[in-house]
């Protein structure tokens, strides 16, 4: 029997630390931006530009992670702790990979990685500066990425959503410090944006590896760390190499729209870049009810409970659409102070505006794909479908669009950048349908 106040209370639980620790995470992005704004328009941007490297590497971490996640909210919904304890094993190896191969490419190829994103000498230049102390934050990502994602599933949301806002908190006093100069410390603008967001990520560290020392935290199991249980390792790769293609394909469009917009001019690239903060602040809701819905659903599928696991399933995507709505409004509602907030010309505060009037329309789309396809759909192992929508809705429509736009047709800046948001909206006739067919509704565990 549906309980709806069992419902909504492991709802909370579940959201409310999440939401707090996507809100956390985006106002590291949200400090730099106000920061920098304070000090040049180009700093900002550079920053802006520099930090999609790490977007892409988020991208990749979040399908090996997500992976992780949804076996390990089915097994610990079966109460099977020594398989997850080899799960984590699992993730942990290629996370640490991951992390190796971008710390070695921001510090080796810097001004080629900023090439992607900007042709301005200048943005460039302070971009690479960031990316060699950043760097070696990108080395620690996939360590805390890993920790953090086996404590959301086995019931420890809050000390994960707790180690991730301390750290967060942390950045954003660093910033102000090594930004603006301040208690003695040298001004270093941008280079002290990346040197607090390397220093609060060794924090993260060493947090995350004193907490899992706690009686009743699974933690990695070393002496078997090379071990490779083969049928666990096989059920990981179907779960996430549709996860990593997915990431990857929406990782990389989403860089494209920002090198896009990078290439109309400084002016379109600063408004773009406030744009996209607000944006990552606003979906720091669905972000945290889309993460709750994969484990809660995982947890009642695994448990042998598929009914239920459905019921959950329906609800939590009805619930996407009200807050779709409701960030909509929130978006046109600061549109007025957030434009009033930076230090931009006239010309990227006109089309700062009209960015932020387009993204209400797009919210509706982000919140309620983001619930039912990363959150539902996921929980049950249904993890092909993002990958075909996105290969078909973004690099087959809203990509070629903004290109031949921008480059070709030479469109007004707000109309191409409308381009860049037809994926979400567009897809979700495709996506009701996809979850009515309920193949999302599965047990992936073994014995």
């Amino acid at each position: 029997m549906f309980d709806r106040h069992i419902f909504y209370k492991r709802l909370w639980q579940l959201t409310l630390p999440i939401a707090l620790q996507s809100l956390m995470l985006s106002l590291v992005a949200a400090g730099d931006a106000l920061m920098l704004g304070q000090v040049a328009q180009e700093q900002m941007t550079a920053v802006s530009l520099a930090t999609q490297i790490q977007f892409v590497q988020n991208m990749i971490l979040g399908a090996i992670a997500g992976a992780g996640a949804i076996l390990g909210a089915q097994y610990f919904g079966k109460g099977d702790r020594r398989t997850i304890r080899s799960l984590f094993n699992l993730i942990l190896r290629f996370g640490m990979l991951v992390s190796l191969a971008f710390f070695a490419a921001c510090e080796l190829m810097p001004e080629y990685l900023m090439r992607v994103f900007a042709h301005d000498e200048e943005l460039i230049r302070i971009g690479s500066e960031y990316l060699r102390i950043a760097g070696w934050s990108y080395l620690m990502t996939g360590l805390t990425e890993c920790y953090l994602t086996v404590m959301k599933v086995t019931d420890h949301v809050t000390p994960s959503a707790l180690i991730s806002s301390s750290a967060v908190v942390l950045n954003i006093g660093l910033n102000a410090v090594f930004i603006f100069g301040l208690l003695g410390a040298p001004r270093m603008e941008a280079r002290g944006a990346a040197l607090a967001t390397t220093l609060s990520r060794a924090i993260q560290v060493l947090l995350c590896l004193l907490t899992a020392r706690q009686d009743g935290y699974i933690r990695p199991a070393w002496r078997e760390f090379m071990t490779t249980d083969r049928q666990l390792s096989a059920d990981f790769r179907v779960q996430c190499l549709p996860l990593m293609g997915g990431s990857v394909f929406w990782g990389v469009g989403f860089t494209s729209y920002t090198a896009i917009m990078g290439h109309m001019g400084v002016d379109a690239a600063a408004a773009n870049s406030v744009a996209a903060v607000v944006r990552d602040l606003i979906c720091c809701a669905c972000n945290g009810i889309g993460t709750a819905a994969a484990i809660m659903v995982g947890n009642e599928l695994g448990a042998g409970r598929l009914e239920m696991g459905r019921l959950y399933g329906i609800k939590l995507k009805n619930l996407s659409w009200i807050i779709g709505f409701a960030s909509t409004a929130l978006v046109w509602a600061l549109t007025p102070l957030v434009v009033r907030m930076v230090l931009l010309t006239d010309e990227a505060r006109g089309h700062l505006t009209g960015m932020m009037l387009i993204m209400g329309v797009y919210m509706i789309g982000r919140c309620v794909n983001t619930v039912t396809i990363n959150g539902v759909l996921d929980g049950g192992g249904d993890t092909l479908f993002d990958m075909y929508s996105l290969a078909v809705c973004m690099w087959g429509i809203a990509i070629p669009l903004a290109v031949l736009g921008a480059f070709v047709f030479r469109w007004p800046v707000l109309l191409v950048y409308s381009c860049t948001c037809l994926d979400e909206v567009g897809k979700l006739p495709w996506v009701m349908a996809r979850f009515r067919k309920y193949k999302w509704v599965r047990n992936l565990t073994r014995e």
